[in-house]
């Protein structure tokens, strides 16, 4: 999945779907470790909301839906 930085006040934001907050277990204004390595940016929720399995497969399932396209174009 891509995503567009966004410019707010003197910083830039990273918006997260509704969806990938439910996956990683993630409420507004919940926090978050940041870490750099090899180039890569890893976000980790330092305290997530518990996630059943079943829930996990409906937020897998509908994100798997709406971005059927652009994780076709990834897989090529």
């Amino acid at each position: 999945m891509i995503k567009q930085l966004r410019k707010v006040g003197n910083s830039n934001a990273l918006i997260l779907d509704r969806a990938i907050m439910e996956l990683l277990g993630l409420e507004e204004g919940g926090e978050v470790q940041i870490t750099v390595h090899n180039g890569s940016l890893i976000i980790t929720p330092t305290n997530p909301k518990p996630v059943d399995q079943e829930r996990f497969e409906e937020c897998l399932s509908r994100v798997a839906s709406e971005r059927r396209e652009l994780l076709k174009r990834l897989a090529e």
